[in-house]
């Protein structure tokens, strides 16, 4: 059993997360900035612990991440129109987590970004969108970059379906849709699996149950 620590643990993927950590057999930990969240969360089965991404600095986010053996970023700034926070959260929110878990020496940390960031922004669409695109961007960069043993997860256009329990995961996935909840069950998997160290895949649902697209993906690479 670990004890994982959810960056942004009230987001609508965090919250499915905490959840599906529990019955995996992990503890879950909560940062959020509310303390309004705490019943909430508690009873999905998490410790919460509160921490502003915005406005905490690294050392914050080490303390926060005391006692724990994995960091899951999943904070987002939302579909607020707030160009800003596409930086001080999605960017700059995921390098104080790297950061503090630097520092909390913590290794393990896998990252939930958004699928097709890396291709060139669309001519026609906006400035929030554009800088929601180069903040995942830069922050999947900035964790390919460093010594963690990292996984980053893209998925494709998140809903509020069903979950099917099928998915397709691997580095050239084509767009789609994909449950919240699928995407938090595959986060969950990541975790229990070694050879997701190093790996970036999209995901959507697909065909395939989560565990054992985990594994295919998780294979190792032909020479």
């Amino acid at each position: 059993m670990s004890r994982i620590a959810v960056v942004g643990g009230h987001g609508q993927v965090a919250r499915h997360l905490l959840v599906a950590l529990r019955g995996s057999g992990h503890d879950p930990v909560a940062l959020v900035r509310r303390e309004a969240y705490r019943a909430e969360l508690e009873s999905r089965g998490a410790e919460v612990r509160l921490l502003d991404i915005e406005s905490s600095g690294a050392a914050a986010f080490a303390a926060a991440f005391e006692g724990c053996d994995a960091v899951v970023f999943a904070a987002g700034g939302g579909p607020d129109g707030n160009k800003e926070r596409k930086r001080t959260v999605d960017l700059e929110g995921s390098l104080k987590s790297i950061e503090g878990a630097r520092q909390a020496r913590i290794d393990r940390f896998v990252q939930v970004s958004a699928i097709g960031v890396d291709d060139p922004a669309r001519a026609d669409g906006n400035d929030v969108w554009r800088a929601y695109v180069e903040a995942k961007r830069d922050a999947d960069a900035a964790l390919r970059a460093s010594d963690l043993a990292w996984t980053i997860i893209r998925p494709g256009r998140l809903t509020d379906d069903a979950p099917t329990g099928l998915v397709s995961l691997g580095p050239d996935v084509g767009r789609g849709d994909v449950t919240r909840v699928d995407v938090a069950t595959v986060l969950a998997a990541v975790l229990d699996e070694p050879g997701t160290v190093g790996r970036q895949w999209n995901l959507v649902n697909g065909d395939v149950p989560v565990a054992e697209a985990v594994r295919q993906s998780s294979s190792p690479r032909p020479e």
